[in-house]
């Protein structure tokens, strides 16, 4: 049995479609407004309501379930995608390793027939009178709030980028988007000479190490080909990595390593350099250290486009100054309102934003949701832990893994006393098959606790 998710009417669904052929991938996978049949008014308030179907979405809606403190449709969830997607599986698609398709379910088949679901869009936030509006219209109302949208793809945020994007001729490509993630691989089999550039934006993005994991795999297989050779004057392909970080990322110990492989393999860097626009086969980046326009001639261009809030949560109040929802770094709750919390990357939560955060984000929110429910305060404290799998090469992963502060926490070490620092095979497996099975099978169900393992 399926969850009762209130569907988008035909109508809507044309009208998403003609959307999609006019803004090809600017167009969000999550979070478009839509015009859909009103919801019926019966059921529309519940204990609460969780705003977003994603990684966190799902993951925390079924912990609380799982608890067996909530009745039918007590517990509901707000989303108005088709599908849910694994994200982090399209750097493997990037790389050839992986088909997008298998890396998708249906939303609807991975809710739990006890949670109401609204396949609905929010039009807006009102925590003074516990209520969202949803993209119809419609109100739903709560006692408690789970923002965990995750955060919008702006495409357009780059000049150029969408048309670059939408032809498949383009040498343009990105791992960022269900829509573009199939045209990497083409792209880089059918290059063997030119100038190849890889770009990090400035601002928080989904993953911080996926831009680079995207360029070894490239670096990898044209190495494979002979058209790219470490260091030689006489390499057919030419590789700079262009990012607006200092340096090759923001924990000091992976980016040491980093740094050196960079250095090892040959690959130029160009720090504080912030794409902006791209015009034919120039890219035009804007230097952060001292805001000066550098230009680049490119005959392959792979681009992680720049991404922010939601307008909904943006614009709403329980969001901070940078459009994030305002929550206490170590309970989830918000600073403002009491019954509201987030998680995931939607959140003003100071760590780097991966699916890995949320697994030790979520059981802190449901402890501490359920204490507030039974008059009590929170005590449950989250640390900050989120972990990268920074593919190096096919076949090698550096398994990052770090807290609050950039303090590595990696579970190998402590566990086995393995320092992380060396890439290896073993965390190429878990990233490649491991991570996209537990995912499905145990993660979006809730009874998957990261480096503390399966949970109840």
């Amino acid at each position: 049995m399926l969850a009762t998710c209130v569907p988008l009417q035909p109508a809507a669904r044309i009208a998403l479609r003609t959307a999609a052929t006019r803004l090809g991938p600017s167009l969000l996978l999550r979070g478009l407004a839509t015009a859909a049949a009103p919801v019926t008014s019966a059921g529309r308030s519940h204990k609460v309501v969780v705003v977003g179907g994603g990684s966190a979405g799902l993951n925390v809606a079924h912990q609380l379930l799982r608890t067996g403190k909530f009745s039918q449709d007590d517990l509901a969830i707000v989303d108005p995608a088709e599908w849910h997607h694994y994200q982090p599986g399209w750097t493997l698609v990037g790389g050839g390793l992986k088909d997008r398709e298998e890396l998708r379910r249906k939303l609807k088949d991975l809710i739990d027939p006890k949670l109401k679901c609204y396949n609905q869009s929010v039009q807006g936030l009102a925590p003074e009178t516990n209520s969202v509006t949803l993209g119809n219209g419609d109100t739903v109302s709560y006692q408690h709030l789970i923002v965990a949208p995750g955060i919008s793809i702006n495409y357009d945020a780059i000049k150029g980028l969408p048309e670059a994007l939408a032809d498949r001729e383009s040498p343009v490509s990105s791992i960022y988007g269900y829509e573009t993630c199939n045209k990497v691989f083409p792209n880089i089999e059918k290059f063997s000479k030119g100038n190849a550039i890889f770009t990090q934006p400035a601002g928080v993005v989904k993953c911080a190490g996926a831009p680079q994991k995207a360029m070894w795999l490239a670096l990898d297989h044209w190495k494979g080909t002979g058209a790219y050779k470490p260091k030689a004057a006489d390499s057919p392909i030419k590789i700079t990595f262009t990012t607006a970080l200092p340096g090759m990322f923001g924990v000091l110990k992976y980016s040491a390593k980093l740094e050196e492989l960079r250095k090892e393999r040959g690959v130029e860097g160009l720090f504080q350099h912030d794409l902006v626009a791209i015009d034919g086969n120039n890219a035009t980046f804007n230097r952060l250290d001292n805001n000066e326009k550098v230009t680049r001639k490119f005959d392959f261009l792979h681009v992680v486009p720049k991404m922010g809030p939601y307008a909904f949560v943006k614009n709403s109040p329980v969001a901070d100054a940078a459009g994030f929802v305002d929550v206490d770094q170590g309970t989830t709750r918000s600073n403002k309102f009491p019954n509201v919390w987030s998680i995931g990357d939607a959140s003003s939560l100071p760590t780097s934003k991966t699916a890995a955060a949320i697994t030790a984000q979520a059981p802190v929110l449901v402890d501490n949701l359920l204490s507030v429910m039974e008059g009590k305060e929170p005590t449950a404290i989250y640390d900050g832990y989120t972990s990268c799998p920074l593919l190096t090469q096919y076949g090698k992963v550096l398994l990052a893994e770090f807290k609050y502060g950039g303090v590595p926490k990696e579970s190998f070490n402590d566990w086995l006393g393995w320092d992380q620092i060396e890439p290896s095979r073993v965390f190429y497996y878990l990233k490649k098959d491991f991570f996209p099975w537990v995912y499905f099978n145990s993660m979006v169900r809730g009874t998957w606790g990261g480096p503390k393992g399966f949970i109840r």
